[in-house]
């Protein structure tokens, strides 16, 4: 179906009725930007951005597979961000970032069904992609498959239709946002964001291919850049290998980790420097931004007349709010957006699996020494060993510094991005049932041979974790032959055959997953696998987490199919792998990796020839896609919705103690208190959980500051890094809760007259919601 036809009508339009003036510097602004960029548009470009932040309570997070790692508050928000391309008539693609730690399966077909139901045949399985950046501090409970939602306590419901919700919200502003503008592409180093955490693996591939690279990770990010015909600059995707894990496995706070941190350092960055014109060009400075450019002015008062005027403003009793009130005052309200897209920033993910943002290293909690070097163990245990990020012991700071270095590179390559994308926007797509896949593979000593992928299996060194997070009991990293006492308890759920054993060696099967079939599927075996391409970019998107040399392997196998397709390419063509895209299957190391039996090899799912199908049924697309021919569609994966499990109790009731309300402060700040830029502000309200309400596209915290004498004007909320909304209840089956504000001043904050502000719904007895708010007593920030 084209594009084109469908939209007709819909294309997004700017307010018709503006003055004189502002049309006339407007026509300059766009005449100079066309000038500079010298671009003709070939592409509709459409970008689009919705909270998908979830369950703020009670949930485990996804990634650590930790049962004591639950959501209780937020860092700040987890978004989805969607671009579309399409050629005026022809093809389009659908590529949508999410701050989540993968894609899922489930996820995906419920997407796929609504994108059916509101546009017909256009978006489709074949020609959108979605992916997840890997933070560890995100909601779980969202994928199908029973080894995935053990620790959540099965299915959340909440977790899963906040992504459903929010990925549908974000392609649909992609959709109306879409008009004729230019892509550009960039690449460069950025030396200091990852190192290899499986080193010893690594040096298991052939010495040869290690000496073709300067590094044991990928150094590279590429980005993308894309610029409406009339608004300019309004977006930015771009693709570089490091894990979601700055953050640890025992944090509780909701966290897009370092890639969402750099994706709201970028946005804020591009409202603050085109603040005030249509369309200014981007500044050449990339410091963290702060919040809310000019809107509030400094205050000049002398510090007693802030004083004064701060005491006037006692703390305000919890009173009724309504639903959409946090919505409105949150600081980047979609109720008080230009006319105008919205720019859209997103840090994607690639082939990560063997590196880590701790870059200082691993060291051993109780001596302080580094961890052994093959087995990242301390006196032979793995739970002491631990990565360290640039900002140890600080968790907070190691991903302000990791998502700052990312976003400095991104600013650096968005600035300088000349080459623009031109030609085809094309597709592959196909599903493979990776459990019994023929592979054909060079032969030692000449020809090839034929061997087989084999049904998932989990090997022994992934219950040992790795130093972002080290599992638990005697496992280690680096196992090739398992424990007796393990085995029994392994055998207890499944025994694997010898055929099983044989095909997955030398890995010692610890859980034989894709063989548990109770009460449903444990692990996945059909999966696609899809080429997206953009002129000269082609985007591999792969169900899982490629280490560093598997990417690179893959990389250079489709790399060397198109350029050597007639006047395809002509040689030119950049390659990025999007990880952890449509569903999940773990990881994929090289063959020599998977020998050594580290966490990552332990986690290749498929065997030791995982990656071997990878390239041959990649290749299989590349061809496919380089000569115009359509691929077979393959077998369709579960829809396991309906055979879900969930565990997790619901909330019955909230309650404060007697005489207080919902809203009111029971922790407020110093009377007549003045803080300084660095200092932390602290006020403890009663609250109700946050399941009751997620506050979709809204807030549960706000720092107000006053402008004149009665106006409070919102300055930062629970999307800011600087503000922090901790939940917390006496005891577990307590109805009593609190939410702790934490606002850590930023060195940029103006002086003047502040508050904090806390959002929050309450269930009563008998099921019904109602909204609530509260306020600190003002302070002076000096």
């Amino acid at each position: 179906m084209e594009l084109f036809s469908f939209l007709n009508l819909h294309l997004w339009r700017p307010a018709a009725m503006i003055w004189f003036a502002q049309l006339l510097l407007l026509l300059l602004l766009v005449q100079e930007n066309r000038t500079v960029v010298g671009a003709t548009s070939n592409y509709l470009i459409g970008l689009g951005s919705y909270d998908i932040t979830g369950p703020a309570a009670d949930v485990n997070m996804m990634g650590y597979a930790n049962m004591d790692q639950t959501a209780s508050g937020v860092h700040f928000r987890l978004r989805a961000r969607a671009f579309i391309v399409s050629e005026p008539q022809g093809n389009c693609i659908l590529f949508v970032n999410l701050d989540a730690c993968m894609a899922s399966q489930l996820v995906t077909i419920k997407v796929l069904e609504r994108l059916k139901t509101r546009y017909g045949d256009l978006y489709t399985d074949k020609n959108v992609a979605i992916s997840g950046i890997h933070t560890h501090a995100g909601p779980g409970g969202y994928l199908q498959y029973v080894v995935y939602i053990v620790t959540s306590l099965g299915f959340v419901r909440q977790s899963f239709d906040a992504l459903v919700d929010g990925i549908e919200q974000s392609i649909i502003q992609a959709h109306e946002n879409l008009r004729p503008g230019s892509i550009f592409v960039n690449t460069g180093e950025l030396l200091d964001a990852g190192v290899n955490r499986s080193p010893s693996a690594y040096l298991n591939n052939p010495t040869a291919e290690r000496n073709k690279y300067k590094y044991d990770v990928d150094k590279e990010m590429t980005l993308l850049k894309f610029v409406d015909d009339e608004w300019g600059p309004v977006g930015s995707f771009n693709w570089f290998a490091t894990h979601g894990t700055s953050m640890s496995r025992t944090n509780g706070l909701i966290s897009g980790d370092n890639k969402g941190a750099a994706a709201r350092f970028m946005e804020d960055w591009f409202d603050q420097t085109n603040a005030g014109s249509t369309f200014s060009k981007a500044s050449e400075s990339s410091e963290v931004p702060r919040r809310v450019s000019n809107i509030i002015p400094i205050v000049h008062e002398k510090h007693h007349e802030l004083l004064e005027l701060a005491a006037s403003f006692k703390s305000s009793p919890g009173r009724p709010a309504t639903k959409f009130m946090s919505m409105a005052r949150r600081v980047r309200s979609a109720l008080r957006l230009a006319d105008r897209p919205r720019f859209v920033s997103a840090y994607c993910q690639t082939n990560c699996g063997d590196v880590s943002p701790n870059v200082l290293g691993a060291f051993c909690r109780d001596t302080g020494l580094p961890c052994d070097f093959n087995h990242s163990t301390c006196g032979g245990k793995n739970e002491l060993c631990y990565g360290r990020g640039p900002g140890y012991p600080d968790e907070f700071e190691s991903t302000r510094i990791i998502g700052e270095r990312q976003f400095k590179k991104a600013v650096d390559l968005f600035n300088k991005a000349s080459e623009q994308l031109a030609g085809k926007v094309d597709y592959r797509h196909t599903y493979l049932d990776f459990s019994k896949l023929e592979v054909t593979i060079p032969k030692q000593g000449g020809g090839t041979e034929v061997v087989k992928t084999c049904p998932a299996a989990m090997g022994f060194a992934f219950a040992a974790g790795t130093t972002d997070g080290p599992g638990a009991f005697d496992f280690k990293q680096g196992d090739s032959q398992g424990n007796a006492f393990w085995k029994l308890v392994r055998d207890l759920l499944k025994t694997p055959d010898k055929e099983q054993v044989d095909c997955q060696q030398p890995k010692p099967i610890l859980l034989d997953t894709g063989e548990m079939k109770e009460p449903y599927d444990w692990a996945p075996s059909i999966l696609p696998i899809q080429i997206l391409r953009i002129g000269q970019l082609v985007i591999l998107t792969v169900p899982g987490e490629f280490t560093t040399m598997s990417g690179r392997r893959l990389r250079d196998a489709v790399k060397a199919v198109l350029t050597s397709s007639t006047g395809q390419f002509n040689g030119n063509v950049h390659v990025v792998i999007a990880g952890l895209s449509n569903t999940y299957s773990q990881y994929i190391t090289t063959f020599e990796e998977y020998e050594i039996q580290r966490y990552e090899g332990a986690s290749t799912l498929f065997g030791p020839h995982t990656l071997s199908a990878y390239i041959q049924e990649f290749k299989k697309l590349a061809t496919a896609l380089a000569s115009g021919q359509p691929v077979q569609q393959g077998p369709q994966p579960p829809d396991l919705l309906d055979k879900q499990i969930s565990l997790l109790a619901p909330v019955v009731l909230d309650a404060t103690p007697i005489g207080k309300k919902f809203g009111d402060v029971c922790k407020d700040v110093p009377k007549n208190s003045t803080f300084k830029r660095g200092d932390t502000v602290t006020v403890v309200f009663w609250s109700a959980c946050p399941r009751n309400d997620l506050m979709t596209e809204g807030t549960f915290a706000l720092v107000e500051v006053l402008q004149g004498k009665d106006a409070w004007i919102p300055v930062y909320d629970d999307d800011d890094f600087c503000l922090r909304f901790i939940w917390s209840r006496p005891s577990k089956f307590s109805a009593r809760s609190q939410a702790t504000l934490e606002w850590r001043i930023p060195e940029t904050a103006a002086a003047g007259v502040y508050r904090i502000r806390h959002f929050g719904a309450a269930k009563s007895l008998l099921g019904s919601i109602k909204h609530f708010t509260g306020s600190s007593s003002a302070f002076v920030v000096a």
